[in-house]
């Protein structure tokens, strides 16, 4: 009884720390769909074409793919904190910068949006990998989903949050507006960071409780506490073609492709599909894109939820993180309903329905967390967003011929609900059991 009474209760530092990820990742995704808010006034007064929002758009994934495996590098060879920081603040000078593109003329202005963007997408490209690095160094295995569902479910919130204040803002101040206060805001959360973001052993509101239970789930709290020494190097980077032969891990790679061919559709094309074809104003269309927003952001905690109970019942990770992606990329494909209808009411009903099933499904950071080698987190997860990501290079621009060819979405709503289908077929047939990846290693 006496040992009872003395044992240390644990504290909840994950908890706090996984919120404040969700909030950078609120301000991340605010970031890149100021030009889904913006992008209607600003094409008009700058006389852009939507083939040529489309590249604009793309300019992001371009840069996003393109900095994954040096970001992901970056994330193993100096910790999470400094990377962190880092990407925040410059990704948010150069969100800042877009709204300055009125100052140049003609086809110049057009050429420096696309590169505000294109580095803002390269100073992005460690965010979510330092995500899921942060979450495997501090969550057990049966909180995991949860946590990368709270951080990820951040997506959907930002568009609830940012997208009426960004709506207001085009209306009442312009367009310009939404890139300085979204800049703003993010150079002022990246100095929170420093305070913090750090190891689980070295936090100062975690005591030895809590860093006992997470060891013990399967937390790798080691991972930054190794650079301390001085003497370490980066993640060996021939160990990449491992990475890139692994049948899991193409599996989830392609899955997650098709899952990032919705989220850019909502965060990019959405609000133009709802104030072009569906002849809405700026102001109702921040309003009407928030309510599937908010049932995405549902579907993301749900998704979660659901995952880590079913892993409790089954300590299966195969069925627990299968289960929730299958299901919700099926029910994401309802979309194409939109098709069918006229009504406003019925189109925001069916996207809100999709985009509940698609934040259920989008449970890939934690296969990454639970998948990803623990010699090279940040490469493995980098690797994981560089494919990812791809798709946000390719399918704007593919929408984007596809409305400046027909003149409307029907064809683009099919275009995405087929990723939906594409990336449960990955996951039911392709990737097979889940378990973390060991590394052959090379004398």
């Amino acid at each position: 009884m006496e040992i009872n009474k003395t044992k240390q209760k644990r504290t909840n530092a994950r908890w706090m720390t996984v919120v404040f990820l969700f909030i950078v990742t609120a301000i991340n995704y605010g970031d890149r769909a100021t030009l889904g808010i913006a992008g209607k006034a600003m094409s008009g007064e700058l006389g852009f074409d939507a083939a040529a929002m489309g590249w604009v758009m793309s300019s992001f994934g371009i840069a996003y793919v393109i900095g994954q495996l040096p970001g992901g590098w970056l994330l193993d060879r100096f910790g999470s904190k400094r990377v962190y920081f880092f990407s925040i603040l410059f990704w948010s000078i150069f969100t800042l910068l877009q709204g300055t593109v009125h100052f140049f003329i003609g086809a110049w202005a057009l050429i420096m949006l696309f590169t505000f963007r294109f580095l803002m997408g390269l100073a992005e490209a460690p965010s979510f990998p330092g995500n899921s690095r942060i979450t495997a160094a501090w969550f057990p295995a049966k909180e995991r989903a949860t946590a990368v569902a709270i951080f990820n479910s951040a997506q959907y919130f930002a568009t609830v949050i940012f997208a009426p204040i960004m709506g207001w803002l085009t209306h009442e101040y312009g367009w310009q507006s939404v890139f300085f206060f979204m800049g703003g805001l993010g150079i002022f959360v990246s100095a929170i960071t420093l305070f913090v973001i750090r190891n689980p052993k070295d936090h100062p509101l975690a005591n030895q409780a809590e860093v006992d239970y997470i060891v013990e789930g399967g937390a790798l709290v080691d991972m930054d506490q190794k650079k301390n020494n001085g003497k370490q190097e980066g993640p060996k980077l021939g160990y990449l073609w491992q990475l890139l032969t692994n049948r899991m891990l193409l599996g989830v790679y392609l899955g997650q492709y098709c899952i990032n061919c919705l989220t850019f559709f909502f965060i990019t094309w959405f609000p133009i599909y709802l104030a072009t074809q569906r002849g809405m104003n700026i102001k109702e269309v921040g309003f009407a894109a928030a309510v599937p927003a908010i049932c995405g952001f549902i579907g993301g905690i749900s998704g979660g939820i659901i995952s880590d109970f079913i892993m409790r019942k089954t300590n299966s990770l195969s069925i627990a993180r299968k289960t929730p992606i299958i299901l919700g990329m099926l029910f994401s494909m309802t979309m194409i309903m939109c098709n069918y209808v006229d009504s406003i009411g019925l189109v925001i009903l069916f996207m809100s329905m999709a985009f509940f099933g698609k934040g259920v499904g989008a449970l890939g950071w934690a296969v990454m967390a639970d998948t990803a080698p623990k010699e090279m987190s940040g490469l493995a997860g980098g690797l994981f967003n560089m494919f990812g990501n791809a798709s946000s290079i390719i399918s704007p621009i593919i929408i984007g011929y596809i409305v400046a060819w027909t003149g409307r979405f029907e064809w683009a709503l099919v275009f995405v609900a087929g990723h939906a289908f594409v990336a449960a077929f990955s996951y039911l047939v392709l990737v097979g059991p889940i378990k973390r990846m060991e590394l052959k290693k090379k004398d």
